[in-house]
């Protein structure tokens, strides 16, 4: 099983799929890091990302996924339609976790945010970009991570062999 925690920039996708993998004992990946030097340069200047710029890392996070040989964890902002079907296309057993929330709330975050590419200017372009899924378990990002994280395996009747 491969767990797609999605959402736009700002909404915890790395940080809960980190305490995720962690519980369960999975592997955890960050999507942002197949992304190209160009694809990050043009979001951290607040340049949205086209469809064209997102085909190539989508299709890098689904050989991601098809090489897979144990249970997964990604961060990744999947936010339309089209891009999941990608990521499900790989023949794997793909689940979706959408993590959203007040705007506001992301936009602080994304404010406060140090050391990342993406910046508090992406996330309109992001929520314009976003298509809600209707296939997704949806978790609030308001609780601390370690919050969501055990309503995920609790919701997903996982198994945690760890409790931080």
């Amino acid at each position: 099983m491969v767990l797609i925690i999605m959402g736009v920039s700002g909404a915890g996708k790395t940080t809960v799929g980190r305490v995720l993998a962690r519980r369960l004992d999975w592997k955890f990946f960050d999507a942002d890091d197949l992304h190209s030097r160009e694809n990050k340069e043009k979001i951290q200047n607040g340049v949205p990302l086209t469809d064209e710029d997102r085909i190539p890392w989508l299709e890098a996070l689904r050989n991601l996924i098809n090489g897979l040989d144990t249970p997964a964890v990604i961060a990744c902002s999947a936010l339309k339609k089209s891009y999941r079907d990608i990521l499900a296309g790989s023949g794997r057993d793909v689940r979706l976790v959408y993590l959203g929330g007040d705007k506001e709330l992301i936009r602080g975050r994304l404010e406060r945010r140090k050391g990342h590419f993406a910046g508090a200017g992406i996330l309109e372009s992001q929520l314009g970009d976003l298509e809600e899924p209707e296939d997704a378990l949806w978790e609030d990002i308001e609780p601390d991570p370690e919050t969501i994280a055990d309503d995920i395996v609790r919701k997903l009747k996982l198994r945690a062999v760890r409790e931080d």
